[in-house]
């Protein structure tokens, strides 16, 4: 196979991987980032423990995305185990935790990504920091911004792995909308995902601020299931967490189409809503934070009902039964796409061919969260960066060379 010139655009886990692919395949590969290092988000993502993808059934990890049916098939050609076999061969050994999740077992980014740069070194793969994506010249050509002034970049073909438009401090600024958008690529708006959510909070309230909400459910009302076992920290603006995180699309859709949407939450979820009436009828003289306490609604949960509650339902059992197991609170909006840790939108299907080539533009190839998919944290964002990073490699091989794809 003769060697072609390969530019890869964005070094985070996409772009990565796809030179990890090609270079593999004997292909000539530079990789331009525009921080001064490579793989900052990632290594953000793997900050307090790299969860770098899940371990649940297919059926029930492919229901965690949106537009999953685009990313069936490239995450079944590189899926959970093929991550942790990639992993294995770079000598990092991983485990699968309590929740399903898989770590390494260093935890780290950090250490993965130091011996993935080291092997993608001794396969010739070059790598360009302080380089920024400002499009295409006139012969179509990749324009960079450098130290050193303006610079063009001829290759056979371009992967864009540029990322969405949250954490732009770390590289993801989603400048690169508009320059594809002039180039005729049509492209679903970017929107803040995995985000916290507005909420009004009294001055009661103030003192459980930035306390978690342990142990709880969620659910939207016309949304497939509830999140179970999770939890929630009430912030100054409203609320966050892994629950709501988990919860962003359906969130942000009744937000958008309504102006506010309701999120439920089962302060309880482990004992029925009878058992909580019994649990909360008083047997003899007990106070009712006693009975609240001895019922598991303490904290920042009581704190809760007495902030939506009316004080004369305290001593209700079945009134506070019912909040406690459906407790509505209202969201009047999203915090920033900047602060958010993922987007959704980006490339839309039909603006790809079947190996994620752009229509508009011959031999420019996407992958990550440039396409039009959204997930939650939990391994899910990380599982389908690497796989379309793959997908787009063999897309490259399979247009330059004819070749069939093994997946």
């Amino acid at each position: 196979m003769n060697s072609q010139k390969i530019s890869i655009v964005g070094a985070g886990p996409a772009g990565l991987m796809a030179a990890d692919i090609l270079s593999a395949a004997g292909m000539s590969v530079d990789v331009f980032e525009a921080k001064p290092s490579v793989g900052r988000k990632f290594l953000m993502a793997g900050k307090g423990g790299l969860n770098i993808t899940h371990s649940e059934p297919m059926d029930d990890f492919m229901r965690r995305y949106d537009h999953s049916e685009w990313l069936k098939p490239m995450i079944e050609a590189f899926d959970p185990n093929a991550i942790r076999v990639w992993m294995q061969s770079l000598g990092v050994d991983s485990f699968i935790g309590t929740s399903g999740r898989v770590f390494p077992t260093e935890m780290k980014a950090a250490p993965l990504l130091r011996r993935w740069l080291s092997s993608l070194k001794k396969r010739g793969v070059r790598v360009h920091c302080r380089h920024y994506w400002t499009g295409f010249s006139e012969e179509g050509d990749l324009r960079f911004t450098t130290p050193e002034g303006e610079k063009t970049v001829a290759a056979d073909a371009t992967i864009l792995a540029l990322g969405g438009g949250s954490w732009a401090s770390l590289g993801s600024d989603g400048a690169w909308v508009t320059i594809l958008e002039h180039r005729g690529v049509n492209i679903s708006p970017l929107l803040p995902s995995n985000c916290g959510f507005k909420s009004s909070w009294s001055l009661f309230m103030q003192q459980h601020l930035g306390k978690p909400l342990k142990n709880i459910s969620g659910w939207v009302e016309g949304a497939e299931k509830s999140i179970s076992s999770s939890e929630a920290v009430l912030t100054t603006y409203g609320i966050e967490g892994g629950l709501v995180y988990t919860l962003s699309r359906p969130l942000r859709e009744e937000i958008i189409s309504k102006g506010s949407a309701t999120l439920y939450l089962d302060l309880l979820p482990h004992i029925n809503e009878n058992a909580l009436i019994s649990r909360l009828t008083s047997s003899g003289k007990q106070s009712r934070d006693n009975l609240w306490r001895k019922a598991g609604l303490e904290g920042v949960k009581a704190a809760l009902l007495r902030e939506a509650l009316p004080k004369e339902k305290w001593h209700d059992p079945l009134s506070v039964a019912a909040y406690a197991k459906k407790y509505p609170l209202t969201l009047h909006g999203m915090q920033p796409i900047e602060e958010a840790i993922s987007t959704a939108g980006g490339i839309m299907r039909e603006a790809l061919n079947e190996d994620l080539m752009l229509r508009a533009l011959p031999n420019v190839f996407c992958a990550g969260e440039m396409l039009d998919w959204d997930a939650p944290t939990g391994g899910y964002l990380l599982t389908a960066s690497f796989a379309s990073g793959v997908f787009a490699a063999k897309g490259v091989l399979k247009t330059l060379h004819g070749e069939k794809r093994s997946c």
